[in-house]
């Protein structure tokens, strides 16, 4: 069977790759000349598998107007005379609940807990291990003692994750010692890991090009999807380097092109609710792992993760609401530096790292969309928002058993369109 997916971003490189070893022939369209050049480049690095909570959460939108009044605030919207805005928003508010919060956790941590499965059958069958990846565990610390006492309140005894005092974040990851004093506590989850997504797609490229069966069109752009009789027949494709345009034929399609996919689909009358949520990094050159965390870290009162990549250290954070393009915004990014100077401060010299900021493809319930799209032969693998990486694996993994009509290792109730 021969596959075509759109987007060569790591849901989309995942895609080919689970495709591809169950004996498919796989094309991937790519609008940039190298994979994973969007959304997948300088993202958080976690492999957060057991944090997986939704943004849309009871009490969020109060918060939100809250942090809406600070200059650093971790949440900002910026209304658009948009009728697609308004009502992804009012989408949000309507998964605002903690029922609704509570199902969509479960539905996530289903999914990543299976990502994680497949990730380590991949690693064990060789070739995807020089991508940064460790096994490190994940820190989320609270500097406010109600926020610290809610969390703490839902690890129940079964839970393998850890709370944690102050003193005891401090013993288990000693580069938080200067930020001690202000520290109520902390929640460890040891089975959670790291790794750089950017060298991950690199990796899975270099996997995928040994197969006879696997075929990159990087610097095309998919102008549109060719419809017969319930069926996509054909893609029209666009070499952006001479704007040659040319029809291929597909048997199947897959669509994975982050926040490209929702013009895509909206070409033949599917509708996905999708927003990007602007985040930002930086990226710094690390001379002493001392000074920086070997566990990943999140900050959760300021909402800034840390994670050590090799020898660098990737700092990420902020939602952007309204904003539609990757321009850095020098306020944001300078607030990012001196939040991270402040928690950090030996970790090295911030005004070299590199900023990067990147649209994470979300829908209003955090939940992505997986599976059938309501054409017979067009299937759907977006909506991932910040944890793509996170459930990549797991998600191409569903999506390959649909596509061969088999039953999926999980159950896909509230991942599907």
């Amino acid at each position: 069977m021969r596959v075509a997916i759109i987007g060569g971003g790591v849901i989309g490189l995942t895609t080919a790759y689970a495709l591809i070893n169950k004996g498919h022939q796989v094309d991937v369209y790519e609008q940039n000349d190298d994979v994973g050049m969007a959304t997948s480049f300088a993202n958080g690095g976690q492999l957060s598998y057991r944090y997986v909570t939704p943004l849309a959460d009871a009490g969020v939108p109060w918060q939100a107007l809250g942090w809406m009044m600070k200059k650093d605030s971790p949440l900002r919207f910026r209304p658009r005379m948009s009728l697609e805005q308004w009502h992804w928003c009012w989408q949000f508010l309507q998964a605002c609940r903690t029922a609704v919060n509570q199902a969509n956790t479960a539905h996530l941590l289903r999914l990543a807990l299976h990502s994680q499965s497949v990730l380590h059958h991949w690693q064990a069958q060789g070739g995807l291990n020089d991508f940064g990846w460790r096994a490190n565990g994940k820190m989320v610390i609270y500097r406010q003692q109600q926020a610290f006492k809610h969390a703490a309140s839902k690890i129940t005894a079964s839970s393998p994750q850890q709370v944690l005092s102050a003193q005891e974040c401090v013993a288990a990851e000693p580069s938080l010692a200067h930020l001690a004093p202000q520290l109520q506590g902390g929640i460890f989850s040891p089975g959670d890991e790291v790794g750089d997504c950017y060298l991950f797609c690199q990796q899975l490229l270099q996997q995928l090009n040994a197969h006879p069966n696997f075929t990159l069109h990087s610097s095309h752009t998919v102008d549109k999807l060719m419809l017969e009789q319930g069926k996509v027949r054909g893609l029209k494709v666009t070499h952006t380097q001479d704007s040659q345009t040319h029809q291929v034929d597909v048997e199947h399609l897959v669509v994975a092109a982050g926040m490209g996919s929702k013009e895509i689909l909206n070409s033949v009358g599917i509708k996905v609710p999708l927003y990007p949520l602007k985040g930002y990094s930086l990226t710094l050159p690390v001379t002493d792992n001392s000074t920086v965390p070997h566990t990943n870290v999140t900050d959760y009162d300021r909402k800034i993760v840390y994670a050590r990549l090799k020898d660098q250290l990737r700092v990420a954070a902020m939602v952007d609401i309204g904003q539609t393009t990757t321009a850095l915004d020098a306020g944001r990014i300078a607030s990012l530096r001196q939040q991270a100077k402040l928690s950090f401060p030996h970790a090295g010299d911030y005004q070299e790292a590199t900023a990067w900021a990147g649209l994470r493809p979300a829908t209003p319930q955090g939940t992505p969309l997986l599976g059938r799209s309501g054409v017979n032969n067009l299937w759907l693998n977006l909506g991932h928002g910040s944890l793509g990486f996170t459930l990549a694996c797991g998600s191409a993994d569903c999506l390959a058993q649909l596509i061969d009509n088999e039953p999926t290792a999980i159950a896909l109730t509230g991942l599907q369109r």
